[in-house]
């Protein structure tokens, strides 16, 4: 255990709880100061705990337990991804994704080919390609000679984020320069006489266009819940049929992203009077031409803020991708990626201890220490980064309720996985003193023993998860009372 402070052994006892009625009745209540190692040993969680606190004035650590010892940071470390994205690409850089016609267009007519090219826009949506798409016919454009190309080469293409997980999970899609929907089909299945009416759509608010590029069978079995093929481009699934009740919906991780983006286009294009052929997926160089409509993504900085409040894995991945491209390098895939980012994070923030497998935390295998984010943290402060963009963090009483009116205020990233818990972020304290902080909780042995078709849901992992959580609060709450004032 490492302490920064002497008031770990002697700090006055101050509640943040002005509602709940536990360790102290009120603000200002007195009542003993826990250890951390108590609080760690009654919280009934296994495996090992790792926090650290910085002080945002002096930049330096107040308090450590075990806060030097690598462990995984799950979702925390898109807190590292938005840094480096911005830092590379700029708070104001915009996803273009274009529409580029071969050839001349001539009385309505493309003498060429027609190219929907990607550049890595992680929230393309529907609504988006269908706004490609009456600009296509605004353009002039009737029908075409040539080939409808599908183009993904601005980043690499990987088939899963993490390929440990199952195949069905949504968090773990494919990434590539052409995203569509966080590269999700939505799946929905109801009772239709002695079967099921099963379909496959890239809905939105507003539309629902059917796709050729994923299909679901039903299949006479209790498991696997569901299967996946790829077959010639197609993703294949099926489905228990013993599993679904009389409806429901979910989606589905698309791994054929280039085809699924250019199906989609293909079927909206078709509802503005325009056929195009069925799309060629294309990975090589970007076919040259003229740019005959375009669409730009909001804003990165908004970009990131929404990745850190939803914790959107292919946000992450794609933006990471995109900054490691625009810093010069070729990562292969988000190993390369991760380890190009630790690097940056070593150099520029001082995280020495970042092992990075990728941009999302999805990987287990990523490690960094407490102690160097919560200085890295601390670093970043003082330039006015990251904490305008982080989530606020619920604080809640003894029955799980949020706490209102608390005069404590926390902004931090979460970080979950099964048996793997992280946080990080700032406390601003009722006395005036603002804390920067990390805390990873992980049982990585219990982790690894989860089969991999069981990891969407694994026994026990929903209960040490939420012991995990009412940890990091209680640590919270020590933190205020002891440095806060």
């Amino acid at each position: 255990m490492a302490l920064g402070s002497p008031a770990l052994a002697n700090a006055p006892s101050v509640s943040l709880r002005p509602q709940a009625r536990s360790a102290a009745a009120a603000l200002g209540g007195k009542a003993p100061l826990p250890a951390p190692e108590a609080l760690f040993s009654s919280s009934g969680l296994s495996g090992q705990l790792g926090y650290a606190v910085a002080d945002l004035q002096s930049g330096r650590i107040v308090e450590s337990l075990d806060g030097r010892t690598p462990l995984p940071p799950a979702s925390v470390a898109k807190a590292v991804t938005a840094l480096y994205a911005l830092d590379a690409l700029g708070a104001e850089h915009r996803f273009q994704t274009r529409l580029i016609a071969t050839g001349p267009i001539s009385n309505g007519v493309l003498q060429g080919d027609l190219v929907l090219a990607g550049g890595g826009d992680p929230t393309l949506g529907t609504d988006n390609l269908a706004a490609l798409a009456r600009a296509l016919k605004q353009a002039g454009v009737r029908e075409m000679r040539g080939d409808f190309i599908a183009w993904d080469g601005a980043l690499p293409y990987v088939g899963s984020i993490d390929p440990d997980q199952p195949d069905h999970v949504g968090y773990s899609p494919s990434v590539s320069g052409l995203a569509l929907n966080f590269n999700r089909v939505h799946f929905e299945w109801k009772r239709a006489g002695q079967g099921y009416a099963l379909t496959m759509d890239a809905r939105s608010d507003s539309l629902r266009p059917e796709v050729a590029s994923a299909r679901m069978r039903l299949a006479n079995r209790d498991l696997p819940v569901y299967s996946y093929a790829d077959r010639d481009g197609i993703d294949d699934w099926s489905v228990a049929a013993s599993a679904l009740g009389n409806s429901g919906a979910r989606w589905l991780p698309v791994r054929n992203s280039a085809t699924y983006a250019g199906d989609v286009f293909r079927t909206l294009a078709r509802s503005q009077g325009i056929v195009l052929k069925a799309p060629k997926p294309t990975r090589g160089s970007l076919p040259g031409g003229t740019v005959i409509a375009q669409h730009y993504s909001d804003p990165l900085g908004r970009i990131l803020r929404d990745m850190l409040h939803f914790s959107t894995n292919i946000t992450a991945e794609m933006v990471g991708l995109a900054a490691t491209v625009a810093r010069g390098g070729s990562p292969r895939d988000l190993a390369a990626s991760g380890r190009a980012m630790s690097s940056w994070a070593a150099t520029r923030l001082g995280i020495g201890s970042a092992d990075l497998v990728d941009h999302s935390g999805l990987g287990d295998r990523s490690r960094m220490t407490a102690e160097d984010l919560a200085l890295a943290l601390a670093q970043v402060h003082r330039q006015g980064l990251l904490r305008p963009i982080l989530k606020d963090f619920a604080l809640r009483d003894d029955r799980g309720r949020v706490m209102k009116n608390t005069p404590v205020q926390v902004a931090a990233k979460t970080g979950t996985l099964n048996f793997v818990s992280g946080l990080g972020g700032y406390v601003a304290t009722p006395g005036g003193r603002d804390l920067a902080f990390a805390i990873f909780v992980a049982d990585t042995d219990q982790r690894d023993r989860i089969a991999r078709d069981e990891r969407e849901a694994p026994r026990g992992a929903r209960s040490w998860n939420g012991k995990a959580k009412r940890l990091q609060q209680a640590l919270i709450e020590r933190w205020v009372a002891a440095y806060g004032g």
